[in-house]
Order: C-alpha cells, then structure tokens, then sequence
C-alpha cells in the first residue's frame, strides 16, 4: 500500500486503519474530511471545517496562545486528569545533586529541554546548550541492535557534569551559506552547519559519529503511540513496488522492558518502542536520573566516580509512570485560519506536490491499555511515523537500528504554526538549520526531493498559500 493518499485514498486508510484497531472496535468519528474540502464554496466552509479543526481527535484543545502545548486532553476523566497533573509535577522537577541529577548530565529536568512542552533550539553565539542534545556512537551496533556506544562517551554527549566531576565535552557550531533561487529567479539562502566536538575529557575515539537532536514538542504523543503498527507497516513501501520515489519503512528497535523488538515510532529516527522507555531514555541520557527500567548511570568511561557505582533508582516507578502518562495526555492544538481561502488553496498545494506522501494528513488510532482518552480516534498529525531517506545534505550518517544515517523519521506537523508563539523560534528540522518552515521545505531531498521541486517552482503566490496553510496547523 503507497500512500500518496487522494481523497479517495484517506477514505480507504480510515477503513484499514479501523480494521487494523488492537480490539477491532469501530473508530469513533463522522466521513473524514480531506483536501477535497478546500474546494468547497465559502458558504460551506463553516460546516465543513468544524471537523478539520480536530487535528488531535477528541483530544484537540482550543488555545493558541504561549500555553497551547501544555494543555491536558479535555477527555480525560477525573482520575486520569489527576495523574496527568502529577504527571506535570515530574515533568517539571528540577533535579539537582542531592535528588540525583548526573553525575554525567546534559539538563536537570524535562521542561527544561522541552520548554512550554514545545520545541527545541541551537544555542545562541555564546549561550550553553539546553534544548537539543548530540548522540554518539562509532561504528558497528551493540548487542541489541542500536548504536555501539562510543568509548569514554556512551551514547550521548553529557556537557555537564556535578562537582568534580568533569563534562565530557562541549560542541562547537559553525554556519556555511548555501545560495539557491526559486525557478521565477527569487534567490534564497540557507545555513549549512558543522557541528565539532571541543574540549573533550578524554581522547575522541577514531570514527566516533556525532548526531545532532532538537528536542521535539511532545503533545499528541499518545495517539501516535495509539497508531496500529500494523497501520505503519500498511503505509511502508521499504522497496518502492509502486516506484513512486518514496519508499518508507518502519524502524524495529529494543523493548528493554518487554525484551524483545518491537516497532520504533519516538525519536527522530523512531528509535523508541514507547513513551515509557522514551521516557525512562529522557531521565538516564538527559539527566543522569535513574529509573528500574534504566538503573545504571550513564558513566561510560568514567567509572571511577563514586556516584557511578550500583544504587536504587532516583526516580520511582510511580513517577515514572505518571510523566509517561502526561505526554501520553497532552492536548493537540487545534486547526486555525479554517475558512481562509489562501490557507485552503495552500492545503491543495500540499497536496499536489505529494508533500502528503510522508506526512499523511489523516491516522486512525486503536486501543491503548489504560489511556482511553487517545483510543480509537481519527486525529490529523500529517505524518506517518516511518523512515525516510532524506539525502545527503540533512544526513547525519549515524545510524540507529534499521535506520540508515540518511533516514529520518516523518515529524507531525500539528503545531508547526504556534512553534514561535510558544518557544519564540521558528528553527525546523533535526538540527535546527532552517529558521523557518520555507527553509525546512527548501533543505528536503532523498525521498522529498520532488516535493521540494514542486514548491521550488512555484509561483511566489503559491508558495505563500502552502506557507499559510502550514502555519494554520
């Protein structure tokens, strides 16, 4: 199944998506509406866009403001609202030498990574870094089949260690131009960034990899932990059968808790089974926070530290439960601009340049054990959680499970227009290159390279009717 997805297309996926539900229970909406809509004339619009507001299902919530990604799932019941907020608690605790941050560490909490629950960005000339992170690894895969850690490093970056304990290194950040030109002679210029690791404790092991991560927003995850995997791989085409250039395919990465594989669908590079273990992966890799699913600390190289050596977790698994649960039950901000006719005339545009082959307009959610409010929902996300070959330009070349160092996972889309309203940026793509969502489009290549020519020849209109259409997500 490829999934170019014309409106006749989103109404099979529905049907396949509800099939494929865990339970096999109906979902729960009314006729899907699709690009088609945007045809309709203006005095049907209202009717029409009321449905295609609901970008997160029942969990959409109506706040474009500051807070818009911090808000709870308003179906949540009493109980389930309670553990959300304790969720929060965790969520935002500031963890310090005594409560057990590091010894080994890159932030002290998970709000202060994920700041407004939203997006990360690359530090300022001068500032340290705080929403985004380095990956490491030097070639060949551990006994699981990830990444092999890199000696004296593990597997991240730590820039920061407690008292007496030294960092591991910091990272150096250099911007090259790259001029281009839209087809009707309009010129443009990205950045192209080279990221070196300076100052390191220990010698910097031959070939280690660097990979540069952007802390993605985290409303909405719960309904994409809810999509069937079955439903991933009905939208995979890891050969290309159908040769239409693009060729997803699904991730298959290490349930430490259940200790087997199982279907990546967090992390850039869909690396994580679970928000659990995405999770209990935030506390240790970012914060030197242990956890029962990942009691040792991260000390790769530097076991001689006292705080190194075996003790019991620093985070139950109560906490950790609930903080799981709070990203699970985050709202997703709805759709805006619904009855503007640029934005409508945009949302074709995105279809035409089969931008919607990756970042598939319309999901379907089955059952997730004990969180209701994000089951059996058709939610709007414009992604389809795969991997994608992304060409060389955006290739980090680490690779991480089945995913190559060119692949990167589709990222929703949903919120994309409130970035700047909420973490004051519009810095897009893993490494944070492109200082806005033209850019972003601009760098595709690989698999999008079409896509990224479609908008490259378009009228300076169009290309502003797509941009409108983008932001109103």
């Amino acid at each position: 199944m490829r999934h170019s997805l014309p409106p006749c297309g989103v109404a099979v996926l529905l049907m396949v998506a509800a099939a494929c539900s865990d339970d096999n229970n109906p979902t729960q909406a009314a006729n899907p509406p699709s690009g088609a809509d945007a045809m309709l004339s203006t005095n049907q619009l209202d009717a029409a866009s009321f449905g295609r507001a609901f970008l997160g299902g029942a969990t959409t919530v109506f706040d474009d403001t500051e807070e818009a990604f911090e808000q709870p799932a308003p179906n949540l019941d009493a109980a389930a609202l309670a553990v959300h907020e304790e969720g929060n608690e965790a969520f935002e605790e500031v963890f310090d030498e005594v409560t057990g941050v590091g010894p080994l560490f890159h932030n002290t909490s998970c709000e202060g990574c994920h700041i407004g629950d939203g997006r990360g960005r690359p530090p300022n000339p001068g500032e340290q870094i705080e929403t985004m992170l380095f990956r490491v690894s030097v070639p060949g895969t551990d006994p699981f089949g990830g990444p092999k850690p890199a000696p004296g490093f593990g597997g991240q970056l730590q820039t920061r260690g407690i008292t007496g304990v030294l960092a591991e290194g910091d990272v150096q950040f250099t911007y090259t131009p790259v001029n281009g030109q839209y087809a009707d002679g309009t010129p443009f210029t990205l950045q192209a960034p080279t990221h070196t690791l300076i100052n390191p404790y220990t010698p910097i092991p031959t070939g280690m990899l660097l990979g540069p991560r952007i802390a993605p927003p985290v409303f909405g995850l719960g309904l994409l932990e809810a999509v069937p995997a079955v439903l991933l791989y009905a939208l995979s085409d890891p050969n290309d059968r159908d040769r239409d250039g693009i060729s997803g395919r699904v991730n298959i990465v290490y349930d430490a808790a259940a200790q087997r594989n199982a279907v990546g669908r967090f992390g850039l590079k869909a690396n994580q089974p679970n928000l659990r273990q995405q999770t209990a992966g935030a506390y240790i890799g970012d914060m030197g926070v242990t956890t029962s699913l990942f009691a040792a600390e991260n000390c790769e190289g530097q076991l001689n530290i006292p705080q190194c050596a075996p003790h019991a977790p620093e985070v139950d698994d109560e906490t950790l439960d609930a903080a799981a649960f709070y990203v699970r039950t985050l709202g997703v901000p709805a759709r805006r601009d619904l009855n503007d006719l640029q934005a409508l005339r945009g949302e074709l545009l995105f279809l035409s340049a089969r931008c919607s082959s990756c970042h598939i307009p319309i999901l379907a959610t089955g059952t997730l054990p004990g969180v209701p409010a994000v089951s059996n929902q058709i939610v709007r996300p414009f992604t389809d959680l795969l991997l994608h070959d992304m060409g060389a330009q955006l290739a980090d070349n680490r690779p991480d499970f089945l995913a190559s160092g060119r692949e990167w996972r589709t990222p929703p889309l949903w919120g994309v227009g409130l970035v700047n309203t909420v973490n004051e940026h519009t810095n897009f793509l893993h490494d944070g290159r492109a200082r806005n969502i033209e850019e972003a489009i601009l760098w595709h290549g690989g698999e999008a390279t079409a896509a990224r020519e479609s908008f490259r020849n378009m009228s300076a209109r169009d290309r502003a009717a797509l941009l409108k259409f983008l932001n109103s997500l």
